[in-house]
């Protein structure tokens, strides 16, 4: 890329030839040829930019796939901890396989009501008074609130007791359902695998102790 004082400088070399060349011009005798202008400097080492690297996946705060046990991903982020801290991760798609929610999971340490965690990202199109629900195979629904919605989307921040961590590990599949604005008398449900749940769900555990 050319150098702005490279441009301004050619600018003011460009304008003082014009300017000269008008009396030049109205003389009758041919004037004398004129010597060309000197090259413009090249810019130094000190105007050049190289660049700044934006996408590094070693620096600290970027994440990366640590493992993957069936269709969960931990998806951990580094840092300047021994060990990098990793969460459980599934893409929720429709009936028609279309990529509509993301759900993270994690342990929660032992003493709690809960034994999990969980973050549920939807889009922000979602009604949010009819909340999510959530059923594992064929047992009993459960509703859960949304906490708030950024521009991103809208987030539903929940806890699993360890029962229906049990269910997890034992069942097939879980659903969540949710309704979009556009269409508040209709139902969108998102499934949920929990194949490799239950290897991924005890490798966090294991870390977390």
């Amino acid at each position: 890329m050319t150098n702005i004082r490279t441009l301004a400088l050619r600018s003011a070399l460009f304008g003082a030839a014009v300017s000269l060349a008008a009396p030049l011009a109205a003389q009758d005798t041919p004037a004398p040829e004129a010597e060309a202008p000197a090259a413009a400097p090249a810019p130094s080492l000190m105007e050049l930019s190289t660049g700044e690297v934006i996408n590094n996946a070693d620096a600290e705060g970027a994440s990366y796939v640590g493992a993957t046990h069936g269709d969960w991903e931990l998806v951990c982020m580094r840092t300047e901890e021994a060990e990098d801290p990793c969460q459980m991760y599934q893409l929720l798609r429709d009936a028609d396989g279309n990529a509509t929610a993301e759900i993270t999971m994690f342990p929660l340490p032992a003493g709690q009501e809960a034994a999990a965690g969980a973050t549920i990202l939807t889009p922000l199109e979602t009604l949010l008074t009819a909340q999510l629900v959530m059923q594992v195979d064929d047992g009993a629904a459960k509703r859960y609130p949304f906490t708030f919605c950024t521009a991103i989307g809208c987030i539903a921040r929940v806890g699993f007791t360890a029962a229906e961590v049990d269910a997890f590990r034992g069942g097939a599949q879980a659903t969540w359902s949710l309704v979009p604005i556009a269409a508040p008398d209709q139902t969108v449900s998102l499934n949920m695998s929990l194949i490799g749940f239950t290897a991924a769900f005890s490798e966090l555990s294991e870390a977390l102790q």
